[in-house]
């Protein structure tokens, strides 16, 4: 296998790069516009052929590359089946996988920070790594305050879905804004300062309710858009670059 964790700084966003060694194709989980020629680069450095845009949700930070890498690789982008997007190539479930060679990429429904949202889970070479977007970042999780988002929804999929994978499970988050790249199921089970250490639902809520994070300045463009996978027109892309600065997502 091979893997790559890249960042994009203004969104602080991180798009994951996995691929099949043997086969030489790729998929690209949360691609950023932003970062499309890096992205590109790091591919043909390393001889792969994207296969597949992955996304973890709609986003409302920052815009997707998915229209537009589809436009330049022909890959074919693929997210969750229940948002039931046109603009999407392959639906993704809990049932239904997205495999990559010899990769397999499963679905976890994990709604909250939005009510669609899922991680992905890789179980390869011994080693389980979950992506896992914006439903748990290292010692915090997403924001739920839009987009149908739920604390009580967001504290069942981390408590349910994620706290009770293995704990040296490695936990890859969509975003992180003090620089940290990696942490642990059982780190996070431990330490969250949101959800771990025995958090009740009600503290959890209260935790949520009392974020004081300012409104998205991105989202209103960047959903849209995103619900077109991106929106290959320009014009979305320029205006969002004319807002600019940091949507804190948790």
């Amino acid at each position: 296998m091979i893997f790559r964790q890249m960042f994009e700084p203004e969104s602080s966003t991180y798009t994951y790069l996995l691929a099949c060694h043997d086969r030489g194709e790729a998929v690209l989980v949360d691609p950023v516009v932003e970062t499309i020629e890096r992205d590109l680069g790091v591919l043909q450095q390393l001889g792969l052929r994207l296969a597949y845009t992955l996304e973890t949700h709609v986003h409302a930070d920052h815009i997707s590359a998915s229209c537009r890498l589809r436009l330049r690789t022909g890959c074919k982008i693929a997210m969750p089946a229940m948002d039931a997007l046109p603009c999407v190539d392959i639906g993704v479930a809990e049932d239904r996988p997205l495999t990559v060679g010899s990769l397999t990429l499963r679905p976890i429904y994990t709604p909250g920070h939005t009510e669609t949202h899922h991680c992905y889970l890789l179980d390869f070479g011994g080693v389980q790594r979950l992506f896992t977007g914006d439903a748990l970042l290292i010692d915090g999780c997403g924001r739920t305050d839009f987009q149908s988002g739920s604390a009580e929804a967001l504290f069942q999929s981390v408590r349910q879905k994620i706290f009770t994978l293995p704990d040296d499970t490695l936990v890859y988050p969509g975003h992180d804004y003090q620089y940290r790249h990696v942490s642990t199921v059982v780190q996070e089970r431990e330490r969250n300062p949101r959800l771990g250490d025995g958090k009740t639902l009600e503290e959890f809520m209260h935790i949520m309710a009392n974020l004081n994070l300012p409104y998205p300045k991105k989202i209103d463009a960047a959903v849209p858009a995103n619900r077109l996978c991106g929106d290959c027109s320009e014009t979305v892309v320029e205006a969002l670059r004319a807002i600019g600065g940091t949507s804190l997502q948790g």
